[in-house]
């Protein structure tokens, strides 16, 4: 399956990246409530260090790490949150699923959907991913997340050859052509993506074109252009 672009998490674990010390009190607490009190200690600082190494770019180690955290807190949302994203950065998606699944069960939460729908993507089920962007979309997530959810949707549009439909649904996202938010790039690179599968080369070539201004580095946008002379 083409994967033209995969949106990855934007914030990393949805608590803040700090070490062991200074962990929000919210997570200590959700930990603590969910581990054996002889639990307790091992499942922090396992979820700590998996953050650690989440931030490093390892998220094999994270994987590990939260793994580990599971074992002493198996109810803990931080902790499947982690072990979840995790896995994902290992593109392991059947496995990220099921960790974020357990996070969305326990919290209710549906600021990690994109990232379920994106496994779905990599399962080869595209059509299970819009309604998880959807449901996204309607709740209280971030900014970013939504632009995920966006991005994820389109792309599981285009999957299944629906490239007016993905296109109509980035148009959902709306951005300022002199502002380069964490998300923005990718939300032209994957309309531009759409429109040259559909042969628009010009079009294409202007989104790309949006993404060299702010970032030349970025994806293979310069040799995408090149392509499209």
């Amino acid at each position: 399956m083409t994967k033209p672009l995969k949106p990855r998490s934007t914030g990393g674990p949805n608590r803040p990246r700090a070490p062991l010390s200074q962990l929000p009190r919210d997570v200590l607490d959700e930990v603590r409530r969910t581990a054996r009190p002889s639990d307790q200690q091992d499942a922090i600082s396992r979820l700590s260090r998996a953050i650690e190494l989440l931030e490093r770019g390892d998220p094999g180690a994270a994987a590990r790490e939260a793994e580990k955290a599971k074992r002493f807190a198996p109810r803990s949302a931080s902790v499947r949150e982690v072990l979840g994203l995790a896995l994902y950065g290992q593109d392991l998606w059947q496995e990220a699923l099921a960790e974020l699944k357990a996070y969305k069960r326990i919290t209710g939460r549906v600021d990690q959907n994109h990232l379920m729908a994106d496994c779905l993507r990599g399962l080869g089920r595209p059509a299970e991913a819009v309604p998880l962007a959807e449901e996204e979309l309607r709740g209280s997530a971030s900014n970013d997340a939504k632009a995920e959810a966006v991005i994820v949707a389109a792309s599981a549009l285009a999957d299944q050859g629906r490239f007016a439909e993905a296109l109509a649904f980035l148009g959902r996202a709306r951005t300022r052509d002199d502002v380069s938010e964490t998300y923005t790039l990718r939300l032209w690179y994957v309309k531009g993506d759409i429109l040259a599968r559909l042969g628009r080369k010009d079009e294409a070539a202007t989104e790309f074109r949006k993404v060299m201004r702010h970032d030349a580095s970025a994806f293979d946008v310069a040799e995408r252009l090149a392509q499209l002379g």
